[in-house]
């Protein structure tokens, strides 16, 4: 008899969730094999103690109360740590759809043995799973946070400033230019908070906390919608609790009240 694993699995762009399941695991426990094609299955670490793979599907298995759930949700259904592994496994799975074949030589690529990298048996060469590195910044003068506005965030949402990495650049240089192209100002002090995976898609994002060190606050077209000062008393709307940009913010706010 197969050995039981968890699975993620994924059809288009939804997860199979038992949000409603007693045992209290939001992923499917089933047979090893029972879930084709069970070979194409990633490992992707553990969940409560036992192995969890991800697969894509072309339709769900029938299992009780299944439901299809998008990635975002899963956060608010299972916490922190189970949102992670189910960001892993997608985001794996984007990197396998999206290298079957070599970049260099068109050849059909497979996957190394022991570790996540298709390898081409034409030219050899190996592609491993995508990093985009990213830092955001909350800049601070005294009691007021520095908060921006995307035209891509939800209606009336305010967040951290934030940007890509840049080929050959520090992750200083990166809040530093970064700051000053979508707002104008300049930041000093540059201080670590923490980091956070965000498989949306394959983001790595690097949170610092900065103070303010002039100019006058001018949006960059196209980028910032809207920019601000903002004190305790009358914050927007934030960004939900799954991103660092929040948790950011809520540490910062933390300090601010003492």
């Amino acid at each position: 008899m197969d050995k039981t694993v968890f699975w993620i699995l994924r059809c288009e762009h939804q997860l199979l969730a038992l949000p409603g399941n007693a045992a209290g695991a939001l992923f499917p426990a089933l047979p090893a094999g029972a879930v084709e094609p069970a070979e194409e299955s990633l490992y992707v670490g553990e969940l409560a103690g036992q192995p969890c793979h991800a697969l894509d599907v072309e339709r769900f298995p029938e299992v009780a109360g299944g439901e299809p759930t998008s990635l975002r949700a899963v956060f608010a259904l299972a916490g922190p740590e189970v949102f992670a592994l189910a960001g892993r496994a997608v985001q794996l799975l984007d990197w396998r759809k999206h290298h079957r074949f070599c970049g260099q030589c068109g050849t059909p690529t497979q996957m190394k043995e022991g570790e996540f990298g298709m390898d081409c048996p034409n030219c050899g060469l190996i592609v491993y799973p995508r990093i985009s590195p990213a830092v955001m910044v909350l800049v601070r003068d005294g009691d007021k946070l520095l908060l921006a506005r995307s035209p891509r965030f939800k209606a009336g949402v305010f967040s951290a400033l934030a940007g890509f990495v840049e080929p050959g650049e520090t992750l200083e240089q990166c809040a530093v230019r970064e700051v000053r192209e979508e707002v104008g100002v300049e930041i000093a002090n540059l201080r670590y908070f923490a980091s956070q995976p965000w498989p949306f898609p394959n983001s790595l994002m690097v949170a610092f906390f900065a103070d303010y060190a002039g100019g006058d606050i001018v949006p960059e077209p196209g980028e910032i919608e809207a920019a601000g000062w903002y004190s305790l008393d009358d914050l927007p709307l934030l960004p939900e609790p799954i991103s660092i940009s929040r948790q950011l913010i809520d540490a910062a706010c933390a300090e601010m009240r003492g």
